[in-house]
């Protein structure tokens, strides 16, 4: 029985890995030939020329390097996604219970996000407002903080009465999020990365914004622990763009030390 799910968490993690790079290769292979273009070795020399050019060459490396950097960070994912949800069981069952003497049910809230390259996902929350809300107040919300740069608790309408009283408990605490470390094991999150968008927001973007979405959304990122609701919309998405040009193993692993103590001492939550 054991089998078939070893073969589709497989399949799975090679399907994550060659998308994360698909992007890349398309890059590479641009350059590539740009760089064998402009490198043609002399006919006194062609005998002696190398199957590619040094550019060509240090092009390939920095590929090697992408693939592995993706196989590492989908197995970090993996691994810790896997562990957190089997350690965590008993919390996720005291906070369901506790969503259903508070308001009833669902308990999980299922919102549809824009993830890697554009592609959307539903991603997972416990519920912390009341149900079948109107989602206009919060789409007019967000256009205002692109349009205002305002500083406020990203997507988190002020005042707004459509959250439960335990929502709002998990909000702060950061816990409603749990959840998404589902969306990690299924590929649609990682870890670390920009925080998943809303379709309306992503239609708002201009066009140095969409380089957020080079990546997958994480769970937390490098705007979580830089600020967070002290910081404009925009400032965000320019972090996220940064964390893009800059993504490596040793940044997510930073990312993710700084986080803890963030959420504990709720550093910058409004």
């Amino acid at each position: 029985m054991l089998l078939p799910q070893r073969s589709s968490i497989a399949r799975t993690f090679h399907r994550t890995v060659a998308s994360e790079s698909l992007i890349l290769h398309g890059a590479v292979a641009a350059e590539l030939t740009a760089a064998e273009s402009s490198w043609p070795p002399t006919q006194a020399t062609a005998k002696l020329a190398p199957a590619f050019s040094p550019d060509a060459t240090a092009e390939l490396s920095r590929v090697a390097g992408a693939l592995a950097y993706a196989a590492v960070r989908r197995t970090l994912d993996l691994v810790v996604a896997v562990t957190l949800l089997i350690v965590l069981l008993p919390l996720f069952a005291l906070i369901g219970l506790a969503i259903l003497v508070d308001d009833g049910s669902p308990i999980f809230y299922r919102g549809e996000r824009v993830g890697l390259n554009g592609r959307r996902f539903m991603a997972m929350k416990f519920r912390s407002m009341q149900t079948r809300c109107d989602p206009a107040p919060h789409a007019e919300f967000v256009r205002s903080l692109l349009r205002d740069e305002t500083r406020c608790t990203l997507y988190k309408v002020p005042g707004d009465r459509r959250i439960t009283r335990l929502g709002a408990f998990l909000r702060r605490t950061s816990l409603d999020e749990l959840p998404q470390l589902w969306n990690v094991l299924r590929g649609e999150m990682s870890l670390v990365g920009p925080r998943p968008d809303v379709s309306y927001a992503v239609e708002g973007y201009t066009d140095w914004m969409h380089r957020r979405l080079l990546v997958k959304p994480g769970i937390t990122g490098l705007w979580q622990v830089s600020g967070r609701s002290r910081l404009s919309m925009l400032e965000m998405y320019q972090l996220d763009v940064k964390y893009v040009a800059n993504a490596s193993l040793a940044l997510d692993l930073r990312i993710l030390l700084r986080t803890i103590p963030v959420v504990l001492g709720r550093d910058g939550v409004a």
